[in-house]
């Protein structure tokens, strides 16, 4: 009966050191960074804590997994790669600090006191790394060789079609000088010789056609004679 007893409270009095635990060391719930950044998480304890050495690890922290970082007895930074640690025992606060952020950063972590009488306080932290806005991301700049390989080559253009079309359309006399004067010349010929050519053809119709109708006059006496 009494190690039944005790056996149904041993949750609740691990959920309790717990909840104690969390309560003892506090946080920010949510920090934020952009890759290639660094960020810092500042965590409050209690003064009970003072000389206890602090940690950082990641969700859900098993007490046989090694943490990422952790402090020591002094004041001194301590690092582990890009993942740093100090404690601040006047001010009862421990800063951890990420540098070089990347993507694989995100997650959930929790900061947390190496305590060997009680149930280790820790409180979870939520890191989230966005994209650095101000890095251009490589599809948005063209590509010179997209451009230039769909140009042809500038003689390809039409230009040099147009003087050409122009030149026989509209001729100049002044480079054809002879062609000029013998058209000029024909029709001076046209209009000088033409009238001329016509007023004697009908000069000559004109002087043979009296003598024919003369020539029937006389014979009409002769036939009356007889």
């Amino acid at each position: 009966m009494t190690l039944r007893f005790g056996a149904e409270w041993l949750p609740s009095a691990l959920l309790l050191l717990q909840v104690q635990g969390s309560l003892s060391l506090s946080g920010p719930h949510t920090v934020t960074g952009t890759v290639g950044g660094s960020l810092s998480v500042q965590c409050r304890y209690e003064e009970e804590y003072r000389n206890y050495i602090k940690f950082w690890c990641d969700y859900p922290c098993l007490p046989l997994r090694k943490k990422i970082v952790q402090t020591t007895f002094s004041e001194r930074e301590v690092r582990s790669g890009r993942v740093s640690i100090r404690d601040y025992p006047a001010n009862l606060t421990f800063t951890v600090t990420l540098d070089s952020l990347t993507e694989e950063d995100e997650g959930t972590y929790k900061c947390g006191i190496l305590s060997p009488f009680s149930h280790d306080p820790m409180f979870q932290v939520t890191v989230s790394v966005f994209p650095d806005p101000q890095t251009p991301c490589p599809t948005e700049i063209p590509s010179p060789k997209v451009f230039t390989s769909n140009l042809g080559p500038p003689s390809s253009l039409p230009v040099t079609t147009w003087p050409s079309m122009t030149r026989q359309e509209t001729p100049d006399p002044s480079q054809h000088p002879r062609s000029f004067l013998s058209n000029v010349r024909f029709l001076l010929l046209v209009f000088l010789e033409l009238p001329l050519l016509l007023s004697m053809v009908s000069a000559v119709l004109w002087v043979n056609r009296p003598q024919k109708s003369s020539g029937r006059r006389c014979n009409q006496p002769d036939y009356e004679k007889q």
